[in-house]
């Protein structure tokens, strides 16, 4: 149980780009009433429409939210928040593992780092929302950078979605609940 006597859960929302996944997650927390919400974004915002994107996540916010710009060390961010948050949301994993991706040349930091985060969420200290892209389900990229990006992402969202008790996926706009409460499983990245 968090603070305010709610039980504390982790959740997975996932899908395609603009499928309503952030605004999802904030509806949510309305919901649960959280009084002390954290949000931690992971965006590097390196040009004017990315900074304009930042801002406009942002005015979707009120102001009762504490932002964190985090964008490598999350579950850091996570565990130092979490005895004073009720709700924190994590968005989004994908920008979290393209900045892992551009200090770490080789795969297994960027794996453990899943695994430090899924530790942290299979016994959440407080109710945790995670945000992530679904990019797998299209064409499989021309270029070796793209196909480890790709790949990273499908093995960060087994983790996450291995880890959380539930997990929706974002369709059009509209939450699919694919898993709700079943135990966590250990994911074979190989």
């Amino acid at each position: 149980m968090d603070i305010n006597g709610a039980m504390k859960q982790t959740i997975l929302i996932t899908g395609g780009c603009r499928s309503g996944k952030s605004g999802h997650a904030l509806t949510l927390s309305k919901q649960m009433g959280a009084l002390r919400k954290v949000f931690i974004a992971t965006c590097v915002a390196h040009d004017d429409e990315m900074r304009a994107r930042v801002q406009r996540h942002q005015k979707e916010r009120s102001d009762q939210w504490l932002t964190l710009e985090e964008p490598v060390n999350v579950t850091e961010a996570i565990v130092n928040q979490a005895n004073s948050a009720d709700l924190i949301i994590l968005d989004c994993l994908t920008l979290w593992i393209s900045n892992l991706m551009m200090i770490h040349t080789n795969d297994d930091p960027i794996l453990k780092a899943f695994k430090e985060l899924e530790d942290v969420i299979i016994k959440p200290p407080c109710t945790i929302i995670i945000v992530s892209n679904e990019v797998g389900a299209g064409i499989v990229p021309e270029n070796a950078l793209a196909r480890r990006f790709r790949d990273l992402a499908g093995w960060g969202n087994q983790h996450m979605a291995g880890a959380c008790q539930r997990v929706i996926w974002m369709v059009s706009g509209i939450g699919v609940t694919i898993k709700a409460q079943a135990p966590p499983y250990a994911p074979d990245c190989n």
